[in-house]
């Protein structure tokens, strides 16, 4: 019954790979268990659940105890609480997501959502970059861009039975998912999106397909961010915006919206292209700062 995601990772940024847990039959029995139990109860086994996953996923545990203790300054003992607490609320998360697939409905706050709705109502496309913080795909059931379409970039190894669910949910609120590909051909879709007016949403925080990176500074070192987004952005010549959705109570999310800043349109392209993914790293950073046991990036980020 365990839906937690399986992090693989070798030695870089560009190794990892994940997708959630479980045989398909498993995953359809905890959305029906959804309609029948009250999240609550399934928060209560995953408190447990998560402990044998932390003892088993030792690469895991070991990248979330170096945040703590050494990025963000945490004692033994609290580095210990929170290891475990990061788990914990990762393991919500992905129940809530199934929650949502049997039909639950969450308490949703969007801060400085006048930024999205300037973009969504006037011509031309634009781009929104996420992180593997909160519960970015709750954004995609809260926000209802009725004047343009959504695509949305994802992982292309996630389960079947969760992409058909995510696909539903989706259906009614202009979105279409994009699988992320080796060939790249997922940027082609991203590229007549744009052109068409619509909106992108992308990942800022892991290098998938193409390894171009940008060194930014992030809570005290140096870790690489990819640089297609900002690219795209610039090369395209649209807005960029970040968001990151938070969990914040069992039924509550707050989410985040901010403009990224691409620079001075008279510099070169390249430098344009690294001034906007440091000023999302800036970003992420805050976010992490402030939620700092929802971030779910289960490797050594600054390796």
């Amino acid at each position: 019954m365990t839906s937690t995601a399986r992090m693989a990772e070798a030695s870089a940024h560009e190794a990892w790979q994940g997708h959630t847990d479980g045989r398909p039959w498993m995953l359809r029995s905890l959305i029906a268990m959804f309609r029948r139990i009250d999240i609550r109860c399934l928060y209560g086994v995953m408190a447990v659940v998560v402990v044998f996953y932390m003892l088993f996923n030792r690469r895991g545990y070991r990248a979330i105890r170096d945040l703590f203790r050494r990025r963000l300054g945490y004692g033994r003992r609290q580095t210990l609480r929170a290891v475990y607490a990061t788990h914990y609320r990762f393991g919500q998360v992905i129940l809530d997501r199934f929650a949502v697939y049997a039909g639950q409905r969450f308490e949703v706050e969007i801060e400085h959502n006048e930024y999205y709705r300037e973009l969504v109502a006037r011509p031309g496309g634009f781009i929104m970059v996420s992180s593997h913080v909160g519960n970015y795909e709750l954004a995609g059931y809260s926000l209802h861009p009725a004047e343009k379409r959504f695509y949305a970039l994802v992982y292309a190894g996630e389960k079947e039975t969760v992409m058909q669910n995510r696909a539903k949910c989706f259906a009614g609120n202009n979105i279409e998912m994009v699988p992320v590909m080796g060939d790249m051909s997922h940027l082609f879709v991203a590229n007549r999106a744009l052109m068409e007016g619509n909106i992108v949403g992308m990942p800022g925080d892991r290098l998938f397909g193409s390894q171009k990176s940008v060194q930014c500074d992030f809570l005290g070192a140096s870790a690489r961010f990819p640089l297609g987004p900002f690219a795209l952005a610039v090369q395209r010549e649209v807005p960029m915006l970040s968001i990151f959705v938070m969990k914040e109570a069992t039924k509550r999310y707050r989410i985040f919206v901010d403009r990224i800043d691409t620079g001075d349109v008279n510099q070169p392209k390249r430098l344009r292209m690294e001034y906007a993914a440091r000023s999302f790293a800036a970003q992420l950073e805050r976010i992490v700062r402030r939620y700092p046991t929802q971030w779910f990036n289960f490797y050594n980020f600054w390796e």
